[in-house]
């Protein structure tokens, strides 16, 4: 399993690297927007949506409502960085929301299992999602930048995976995920150091507590990602949201921990900033 696992991620970050550096950042947004759409048709299906053609509208509808953002905020033109981070900094008011629905699941759960409230937020965080990752690869050094968030959270993911595995005795979250640990968690953060300490090693300029303030939150927001569709996988029945990428399950498991934590690196990064 962790080969599979391992040969997946390889070369998942083969194609993510290679289209990130050489593609036009108009390319890799739109290639990133498929993705997205493809991780909304398993949305669909955890919606408990079952029928081909229904799924199809909640991605057409998926797709609309990211061509309307993009034409709102100016993705393709004259990108407007302001509205782009008042629309990501709400969006950390509804994962505050989320947060708590975690906190009270599974009596939560009639808030927001229904299906219109499921699609409504399908579509939202999705949206915001795609929104955030166009939104920091349009400033300075983007491309660097979106590879730094990804790293983020792919270190929290892999030391709460092999920590989690070998160490992990107390449950984090056991009505919702009962494989997810606090020595998992404490393992993810752990990695974060680890990063922080690189980044200040092979760039000097960088300050090292402004780089804290910057990847633990972060890294903490991908943690809240990943035990939300834990959730929503734990209350519609199933492991994974589609099969699609051996040993990881579908593309909605890759983007669990990206959801939040993407549009707060970029919240993060634009008020360390002038506007």
């Amino acid at each position: 399993m962790f080969k599979q696992r391992f040969a997946t991620a390889s070369v998942l970050a083969l194609v993510f690297i290679s289209a990130l550096v050489f593609f036009p950042i108009s390319v890799f947004i739109s290639l990133i927007m498929l993705v997205v759409l493809v991780a909304g048709w398993e949305w669909a299906d955890l919606a408990k949506i079952g029928s081909t053609s229904g799924k199809l509208f909640f991605v057409l509808a998926l797709l609309l409502s990211m061509l309307a953002t993009a034409n709102y905020v100016g993705v393709y033109t004259a990108f407007d960085r302001l509205l782009s981070y008042q629309i990501c900094l709400s969006a950390m008011g509804l994962w505050a929301v989320i947060f708590l629905w975690l906190q009270g699941y599974p009596s939560s759960a009639i808030l927001w299992s229904p299906r219109p409230v499921m699609l409504a937020l399908g579509i939202v965080l999705l949206s915001i999602t795609w929104l955030a990752i166009a939104s920091i690869i349009s400033l300075d050094n983007g491309r660097f930048l979106v590879l730094l968030a990804m790293a983020i959270i792919i270190f929290a993911d892999i030391g709460g995976y092999i920590v989690g595995k070998s160490l992990g005795r107390h449950k984090l979250a056991p009505t919702i995920s009962p494989g997810k640990t606090w020595e998992g968690l404490l393992g993810g953060m752990a990695l974060q150091v680890l990063l922080v300490v690189g980044m200040v090693f092979f760039f000097e300029e960088v300050n090292w507590l402004n780089l804290c303030i910057l990847v633990f939150p972060v890294a903490f927001a991908s943690v809240i990602g990943d035990l939300f569709e834990s959730m929503l996988k734990r209350h519609r029945g199933v492991k994974d949201s589609s099969n699609l990428l051996p040993g990881h399950g579908g593309f909605l498991d890759r983007l669990d921990g990206v959801m939040p934590a993407l549009p707060l690196f970029f919240v993060i990064l634009t008020k360390a900033s002038p506007l």
